[in-house]
């Protein structure tokens, strides 16, 4: 294992050989696609095998784009070759037009918010550092990125009267949440039994795990150096306000 990835079994503090992170080694969803309706493993099996290309970002756009998933979404710890393709589920979605059904009345479309929350970050990280975000270090990058999660622009820029920096934290937010759990090799990592549909589940009610899935076997991560993501702040009445506002005025 390499050193980098810094996940040790919480009981032996032996080094975890990993495949893929989380906490059920050797699971596989797709292990079970035999059990799906036709429709179902055609569209799991498209996650994996047809991986959409890029069309809606331009290749600079869609450099700084996978710089601000790399941070959002770091995926340190898997192999490059079991790394979820969250760009170009972005990238699709924007590309297709696909939507909530809904957006803030003070937030402009999709497309237009991305690419205005993109050339902000890049301009915050250019008058900070005189770097383009994807050129900076993962600290660096962090903290312009938590600026935007707290809601407090890095730096002045006209973009943030635009839109309210809140609401496009949360859309690139669940974009990359969403790119990510909707793949298979998530669903691997937290053990999730994926489609239920026909064969269905035996044990909901007694809370056991199904005869196809693995047991939990927990061990210690530690994010790697230079990052902000072990460093804890408690939820004061500020973030809470600035979250709860989030739920307001949508049409």
């Amino acid at each position: 294992m390499k050193d980098d990835r810094r996940a040790r079994y919480a009981r032996t503090g032996t080094p975890v050989e990993l495949e893929q992170p989380g906490y059920y080694p050797g699971y596989s969803t797709l292990s079970q696609k035999g059990y799906w309706d036709a429709t179902t493993r055609e569209k799991v099996l498209s996650r994996v095998n047809k991986v959409p290309p890029i069309r809606f970002f331009n290749a600079d756009q869609a450099a700084t784009m996978q710089a601000i998933i790399d941070r959002m979404l770091p995926q340190d710890d898997r192999p490059p070759s079991r790394r979820i393709p969250i760009l170009n589920t972005i990238d699709d979605r924007l590309h297709t037009g696909r939507i909530d059904g809904y957006r803030y009345e003070n937030m402009p479309p999709d497309r237009e918010a991305h690419l205005l929350g993109m050339e902000a970050i890049d301009r915050a990280a250019q008058k900070l550092h005189g770097k383009r975000f994807r050129e900076l270090d993962q600290h660096s990058q962090d903290a312009i990125l938590k600026c935007l999660h707290d809601g407090e622009p890095p730096v002045e820029d006209e973009v943030w009267q635009r839109m309210p920096i809140k609401h496009f934290w949360m859309l690139l937010l669940q974009d990359c949440v969403e790119g990510y759990y909707a793949h298979p090799w998530a669903w691997d990592e937290i053990g999730y039994g994926g489609p239920a549909y026909p064969r269905g589940y035996m044990r909901l009610e007694g809370g056991k795990p199904e005869p196809w899935e693995k047991d939990e076997l927990r061990y210690e991560w530690k994010a790697p150096e230079g990052s902000l993501s072990d460093e804890y702040e408690p939820m004061g009445s500020k973030h809470a306000e600035h979250f709860m506002s989030g739920q307001e005025g949508t049409h």
